[in-house]
């Protein structure tokens, strides 16, 4: 928990660092990059998490890893360094993102398939969203063959649930009453 507001806190700052130097988008795509290698990466994760590696390496490694990354981005990692606190930059990176689509009015949209959705299908579910949303809206498709059909879609605390396996839970309950 304290880690976590924690990553909150060095996210706010890291944000109000890049609006003031209008890089905020650019960092924006470097933490999602920071955050899809740290979990595409189980070694880099444990480096990262490893507390008997001195926290030099640390800082050294992520910035050869992470060499094309903005200046801001850059500057989360000597911070991070000087607090010797790398184990939360992943959660770092994630409440940066979480932060800057707020501030610029971006939800996103968690659909779950049973099979990857295809770019006609996600163009009916963004015109879906819009009749009950006005912000932008950025699709993160799931994919969960035990819906075994249909989608489950969830944005911020709202869910609509029109899986198969959902359906069938439905009539199990009916038909045992």
């Amino acid at each position: 928990m304290s880690s976590t507001r924690a990553a909150i806190r060095y996210a706010k700052a890291i944000l109000d660092l890049a609006t003031s130097k209008n890089v905020a988008k650019e960092v924006s795509n470097d933490m999602f990059l920071v955050v899809t290698t740290i979990n595409g990466n189980s070694e880099l994760d444990s480096f990262i998490q490893n507390p008997t590696i001195k926290v030099e390496a640390k800082e050294n490694a992520l910035l050869e890893v992470f060499a094309s990354t903005n200046g801001v981005t850059k500057s989360l990692f000597h911070l991070l360094f000087e607090n010797k606190r790398f184990e939360i930059l992943s959660a770092t990176a994630t409440e940066y993102n979480k932060l800057f689509d707020e501030e610029n009015g971006i939800e996103v949209a968690k659909v779950t398939t049973a099979i990857p959705m295809d770019a006609d299908l996600e163009a009916k579910v963004k015109a879906k969203i819009a009749t009950f949303s006005d912000k932008k809206v950025t699709i993160e498709n799931i994919v969960d063959a035990s819906i075994i059909g249909g989608f489950i879609l969830k944005i911020g605390d709202k869910q609509y649930n029109a899986s198969i396996a959902n359906r069938l839970q439905v009539l199990k309950r009916e038909l045992s009453n």
